[in-house]
């Protein structure tokens, strides 16, 4: 093995901080402990403390909260009953700030440790779905809705006039950052519009309104291994609600058909796609993206570098359905960082 003393990070200083201790605390139980030591890691608004570790072979050792040692980030370290453990390897699982959006990442090639995730840049440019989208719009494989973009203290009145001139009814506004649908609402008509943007500003300093496509609802993720890059398999997702919102993901209000019961052209298609955003992004470990099929088309919605990794979560369901062991997956994961 590479590595030897493997640390995942989870918590985060935004509206997913919880979603992601869930995803933490999973794939902290997945990794293999008769490879690697795990040590698991709460960060939160700048305070990282141990929550507890698990040597190779050996039984987890959970810590009191008021006892969780401090993470010295000088060295990426710790100290545990006077020895000093650094880590060699991060597993990060903070969904939203700062891990996902590039600051974590960048912090850990600034001290040259290998991590699981896109590299800095990446996950910046990644994590803005305006940015996002930029670098989509010359590719010929997939399709884009039309959407605009606002930015906090703008003039909102003249801004909802331009997206019913330019995009028409009806719009999903959301921030530009984040996930777990906060802050996400669609819109049919501009009487909605203010309220709408003025709930998606709270997460964050810019907002798009999108144009909303009608049709099928289609996620994939895609990895990289020894290999090179590979899909998983294709989920479709039917809400009962109106989209696929916060309430849907996690009070299981929609269905999460995997494999999609589509025939094997439309299937490859999107795994081709999802495999060509993942090398044009210039991706790294496992990353999904999410899919409107309308009419004329596959349009992309977004791309997740930190997926959601509860045994519940849609990635760990592509495994599944992929016939992959969660442990072999995430060991494949680790040693191709």
């Amino acid at each position: 093995m590479k590595y030897t003393n493997i640390a995942v990070i989870y918590g985060s200083d935004s509206s997913e901080w919880e979603v992601s201790c869930r995803s933490g605390e999973f794939t902290a139980s997945r990794i293999d402990d008769s490879k690697y030591s795990i040590y698991e890691i709460f960060a939160r608004f700048g305070q990282w403390h141990l929550v507890s570790f698990r040597k190779k072979g050996a039984m987890r050792i959970k810590f009191p909260e008021e006892a969780r040692p401090e993470i010295n980030k000088n060295d990426f370290s710790v100290n545990i009953y006077g020895e000093i453990i650094k880590f060699d390897f991060a597993f990060i699982m903070q969904h939203g700030t700062p891990g996902e959006n590039g600051l974590l990442q960048g912090y850990l090639e600034m001290l040259n440790v290998p991590f699981s995730s896109c590299r800095s840049f990446v996950a910046a440019v990644t994590f803005d779905k305006y940015s996002c989208k930029s670098y989509l719009r010359d590719v010929d494989f997939v399709k884009l809705a039309p959407d605009m973009l606002v930015r906090k203290g703008s003039d909102l009145e003249a801004f909802t006039e331009q997206v019913n001139k330019k995009i028409g009814w009806p719009v999903f506004v959301k921030p530009t950052s984040g996930g777990s649908s906060f802050g996400v609402t669609k819109v049919h008509s501009s009487a909605k519009m203010l309220q709408a943007l003025n709930c998606a500003f709270i997460e964050g300093d810019a907002v798009i309104a999108e144009k909303a496509i009608e049709g099928r609802e289609f996620t994939c993720a895609a990895y990289k291994d020894a290999q090179g890059v590979k899909p998983l398999p294709v989920i479709e997702i039917v809400t009962k609600n109106e989209y696929f919102d916060y309430d849907a993901k996690y009070n299981g209000n929609s269905e999460e058909i995997c494999p999609a019961q589509i025939d094997e052209e439309l299937a490859n298609h999107i795994k081709d796609v999802t495999c060509k955003i993942y090398s044009h992004m210039g991706c790294s470990g496992v990353v999904r993206a999410d899919y409107i099929l309308g009419k004329d088309g596959l349009y992309f919605l977004e791309v997740n570098t930190i997926p959601g990794m509860t045994n519940a979560s849609l990635v760990p369901k592509m495994v599944r359905a992929a016939g992959l062991d969660m442990t072999d997956f995430l060991t494949g994961i680790i040693e191709s960082a």
